[in-house]
Order: structure tokens, then C-alpha cells, then sequence
């Protein structure tokens, strides 16, 4: 029986030493290490998987931390944490109070850069590289690895081209293994493909951009890498090796569903099989919701269109990709092309509905006040994602967007508390507005099992009253409503639900706020900036002086944990609210 090497690494420092004729074994001990974890504590799978050689081989070449490496995207680092120092305490990776999914600088001294978000690594590495210049350390290494399509990233071509016109010691290593979430897309994966099968020959773009290019390599080739890598710390000036990968590689059902098993849930380790979940009749999740009803609106408005960047199964628009491939477009890790192309159709008649995660949608926040809210031109953004959303941590909550949204003239905001509300809200959106709108829901599944009813149209900017209570009223806003109601049976207190973040329902308002002392808001995004943010300066501006409390998430990075969790962790669950309402009655 052939001796453990894992169990010996603890650190680079160890594996440095070992012999290279080793390291094969390394990787087959290390990728069955991260089977056997994320089999049980769930993940992400495929992707690093696909990069255990290279991640092999990038310690055992550079002198990390020294020399620094960042991940992109973030998911690929698995390996890395393992031979870093984190290999005991991995099985608490994106549990409340373990490791991070992804790199994480406070984490640990090897995670040169925090990675959550697409294509950044680039312009990181590269403002390294100049800063170990300025510093006169000639001898330091800065090595981006790129992959699961991050490459095509507007980004990623704002870093490539200034590292081309420099003389930084910097190493772009692209993990090409054609795919992100899903497969990628456009005509760089085009070209790419064509310099894999050898039948791109001339114009090679990464040279014309001075780079030195080598590749494309066997990314499971433990030698081959080692080899080219030693070469490349010898040649000075940008570099970018090409190095070609099968995400999921050696678990066989990760490598032939590479989109199911990018993050597949709990699967038998030594079969990959997926652990099937009890069948019950549980409401659809929101994203479904979504894909559904956009299908229901397009075969009857010829003018409706979706655009997703890379998230077409995530967001659910790759069920209209599939019934109507002609009128559906994943644009890849494109947030701010995705919101300009929107804005492009809609200039021209069309209904586009922009699905975008809340949190991706930050990187389009230029896009959004300059090409589409200042033209008014009628875009319909929906904030999947919205809120707290688990495991994925502090880079992935959405609980900023109703107060970077709201900010914006022209743009109306809203947040419907079920699924009944998201899909009569779409209906409304493609009836025609004047304006844009952005509608924010949460990942996972709503409360209603009966969301296929007949479509409504909602009145812009009116809320609802859902209970009559004593001078006590609680304004909440989204599906966390749904928390509030539980929290608030048996307790004497008004509930309304205001629906529209912006414009604000000031009727109803005035109402309530003459009829009750003391005013509750709730909400699942930053306290700072939000929905209750907006009461208060509704109340500022009309001389009222109720005792007002805003609930929500509060002024700092929430870390990563199971919603329910999280939502307790912040006091948003519905025992939290019970309690601090039967508190606030006494």
C-alpha cells in the first residue's frame, strides 16, 4: 500500500520538498481529499478539481506566500487552501465561523487577493507587480491564474492591455477549461477553441499585446507544467501561458455534467452519484418563478427579450434559451455590456428583461445612471439574489442594491414579498413604463405552491396593508415580509407591505404614520441607505416625530453561514422579530 504524501503537507514549505516523482500521488490524494469533504459539506466541485496539478505545481515552482498568487474566480482555490495551511479545518470551508469559499486575505498570508467577483485578478497582480517594481523587488513573482471563462471579462482586457505596455514581472496563466458556471460563451471562446485544435496558426491576440505567450499545455501534466513554469521565472517582462483543463477532472460525473456539478450538493464520494433530495411540494424557488413567467410573456409580447451575464441556468433565463433561442442571450461575465446592450434594445422598442445577481449588478453601477436611468429608457432588471444568501459569504449578499438603486432619479424599485408578486410585477414591467425598474428577490423558494395564478397588474408605487394593529406599525419590504407576518400572529401591531422601495407610497404613509405612535421598518438589506433610510427622510421632509426603529442588515461585511443562520445572526428571523416586538409592547 503506497504511503500517504497529503497527510506530510501542512504548508508549501513541506511540499517543496518532496520529490517531483511524488507529486502524481500528491494530486491523487488532494483531489480525493475535496471529493470526500464537499461530498458531505457541499461547494464548489468542478472547478477546483480541474486545477489540482497546477495548483500542485505553482507552490512547488514559486515561493508563495513571497511570491503572490491570486484565484480567479475564487471557487478554483480549494486545492490551494488544502496545501496552505487549511487542510484540518477544511471541512468548515463556507459553514458559520470556518474558512471561506474563496480566497480571502485575513484568512491567510497565501491569499494574496480577495476573489468573489470575475476577472479582477489581472489588474490586482498587476498593481502588485508595479508596486514590488517601485519598491526595487526585482526578484518577486505575481501570478494570476484566470479561468472558468473570467478571461472574457471587460476587465480582464483593461489589465491585459496596460500589463502589455509595462515592464511588470508578471504571469497570466489561463486555466482554459471552456467553461464558467456554464459553458462560455462569444467569439473569444471561439478563438480560443480554434488555438486548442491548432487550426489558429496566425494572429495571435495575446502576443499582439506583448506578451510572451506559451501554450497551450496539458494542464494534468504535472512535468509538462513544472517544466514551463521554471522556464517562465526566467523571462522577464509580462508573460501568459495558456494551459488547458477538463473541469470536474477525475470525478466522472463532475467531468461529463460539468454545469450540475460546478456546485452539486451533497453526492456519494466514491460513486459521484448526487445524494437525491425527498420529493415534496415544496413553492418553486424565485429564479424558476422568473424563468417561467418570462417564457408566458414572450410568446405573447414579440418585443420581450432576456439577457443574462453567464448566469443562464442560476437565473433561470436557459429555459427561454431553450424554448426561445432567438430572443435569449447570455452576453458571459459582461455585467456592464449586459446593462448597455439592454439599454441599446429598449432604445430601439424592445422589452428587455436584464437578469442580473444584485451583487453582480454593482459592477454595472455607471451603466445603469448613464446609458439607461438618465435616457429613461424602460429596462426591466431583475435582482436575483437579493439579500442574504448563504454560504458564498460577504462578496455574494445582495443587501446593498436598494440603497445604490434608490439613489438614482428615474429609476423605480420594487420587491415583492411571494411569487405571485414577482410574476404580476414582470407582467406589469412589459406592459409598458416610462421609466426603468429594477425588481429585487431572493435566492431560494418562496411560500406559495400556487403561483400560477391569472396575471394581475400592480399600480406603481402603492403598498398594502396586510394587518390591522394597535398604534404600533411595522413596515417591511420584499419577501421579508414573509418573517415579519410569522413574527407578528399573535402580536397586536399593524403590518404593511410597501412593495415600492421608490417611488415611496407617500398616501399610505401619511396614514399610517398619523394613525401610529411608533414605526417599525424591516428590511434584508445595509441599514445604511435602505428602505428605512428612506422612511425616515419621508418623515424628515413632512415634520413627523413617530418613534421610528429600522431593522435590517447592519454596517459591516456579513461572513458566510447557512440564510437561516445568517438572517438569526442579524435578528431577522421570525423568532428574533417575535421577540423583539412582544419586547417593544411591554
Amino acid at each position: 500500500m503506497q504511503k500517504s504524501v497529503l497527510k506530510h503537507i501542512n504548508s508549501p514549505k513541506e511540499l517543496r520538498l518532496l520529490n517531483q516523482k511524488d507529486l502524481p500521488q500528491l494530486a491523487k490524494e488532494l483531489r480525493e481529499f475535496i471529493i470526500n469533504i464537499v461530498a458531505t459539506k457541499e461547494g464548489h466541485l468542478g472547478a477546483s478539481l480541474g486545477v489540482v496539478e497546477l495548483t500542485i505545481a505553482l507552490h512547488y515552482v514559486f515561493d508563495t506566500p513571497h511570491d503572490q498568487l491570486i484565484w480567479d474566480v475564487g471557487h478554483q482555490a480549494y486545492g490551494h487552501k488544502i496545501l496552505t495551511g487549511r487542510k484540518d479545518i477544511f471541512h468548515t470551508n463556507r459553514q458559520l465561523g470556518g474558512i471561506s469559499g474563496f480566497p480571502k486575505r485575513e484568512e491567510s498570508e497565501f491569499d494574496a487577493f480577495g476573489v468573489g467577483h470575475a476577472s479582477t485578478s489581472i489588474s490586482a497582480a498587476l498593481g502588485m507587480a508595479i508596486a514590488s517594481h517601485i519598491k526595487g523587488d526585482t526578484k518577486k513573482q505575481h501570478i494570476a491564474v484566470i479561468g472558468d471563462a473570467s478571461i472574457a471579462g471587460g476587465m480582464a482586457f483593461e489589465g491585459l492591455n496596460h500589463a502589455g505596455v509595462t515592464d511588470a514581472n508578471l504571469l497570466i496563466i489561463l486555466n482554459d477549461n471552456a467553461i464558467g458556471i456554464d459553458p462560455s460563451v462569444g467569439a473569444l471562446k471561439q478563438y480560443l477553441t480554434n488555438v486548442k485544435k491548432g487550426t489558429q496558426k496566425r494572429n495571435n491576440i495575446i502576443k499582439a499585446l506583448n506578451f510572451d505567450y506559451s501554450g497551450p499545455i496539458d494542464g494534468h501534466d504535472i512535468d509538462k507544467i513544472i517544466s514551463e513554469l521554471n522556464r517562465l521565472k526566467t523571462v522577464k517582462g509580462p508573460k501568459f501561458l495558456h494551459v488547458i483543463t477538463t473541469k470536474g477532472k477525475g470525478l466522472k460525473q463532475a467531468e461529463n455534467d460539468q454545469v450540475k456539478y460546478h456546485a452539486p450538493g451533497k453526492f456519494n464520494a466514491k460513486t459521484g452519484d448526487l445524494i437525491p433530495k425527498p420529493e415534496t411540494q415544496e413553492p418553486p424557488k424565485y429564479q424558476d418563478v422568473f424563468g417561467h413567467t418570462i417564457i408566458e410573456l414572450a410568446k405573447e409580447n414579440k418585443n420581450i427579450v432576456g439577457i443574462t451575464p453567464a448566469m443562464p441556468t442560476g437565473s433561470s433565463l436557459k429555459l427561454m434559451m431553450d424554448d426561445i433561442p432567438d430572443r435569449a442571450f447570455d452576453v458571459g461575465i459582461a455585467e456592464q455590456h449586459a446593462v448597455t446592450l439592454a439599454a441599446g434594445m429598449a432604445a430601439q422598442g424592445l422589452i428587455p428583461f436584464c437578469n442580473i445577481y444584485s451583487t453582480f449588478l454593482q459592477r454595472a453601477y455607471d451603466q445603469i445612471i448613464h446609458d439607461v436611468a438618465l435616457q429613461k429608457l424602460p429596462v426591466i432588471f431583475c435582482l436575483d439574489r437579493a439579500g442574504l444568501v448563504g454560504e458564498d459569504g460577504a462578496t455574494h449578499h445582495g443587501v446593498f442594491d436598494l440603497s445604490y438603486l434608490r439613489s438614482i432619479p428615474n429609476l423605480i424599485v420594487f420587491a415583492p414579498s411571494n411569487e405571485v408578486e414577482l410574476r404580476n410585477i414582470m407582467y406589469t414591467a412589459q406592459l409598458g413604463l416610462n421609466l426603468p425598474i429594477a425588481i429585487r428577490y431572493p435566492r431560494g423558494r418562496g411560500v406559495t405552491k400556487k403561483w400560477r395564478q391569472p396575471f394581475s397588474k400592480i399600480e406603481i408605487g402603492k403598498g398594502i396593508q396586510l394587518k390591522k394593529g394597535n398604534d404600533v406599525a411595522v413596515l417591511s419590504i420584499g419577501s421579508i415580509c414573509n418573517n415579519v407576518s410569522e413574527a407578528i400572529k399573535n402580536v397586536n401591531i399593524s403590518h404593511y407591505d410597501m412593495r415600492f422601495v421608490k417611488p415611496l407610497d407617500e398616501s399610505l404613509l401619511h396614514d399610517i404614520l398619523s394613525t401610529h405612535e411608533t414605526i417599525i421598518t424591516v428590511e434584508d438589506n445595509s441599514i445604511k441607505g435602505g428602505f428605512g433610510s428612506a422612511i425616515l427622510e419621508f418623515m424628515a421632509t413632512n415634520n413627523y416625530r413617530n418613534d421610528v426603529q429600522t431593522l435590517g442588515i447592519p454596517d459591516r461585511f456579513i461572513e458566510h453561514g447557512s440564510v437561516e443562520e445568517l438572517q438569526q445572526l442579524v435578528g431577522l428571523d421570525a423568532e428574533s422579530l417575535n421577540t423583539f416586538f412582544n419586547t417593544l409592547l411591554l
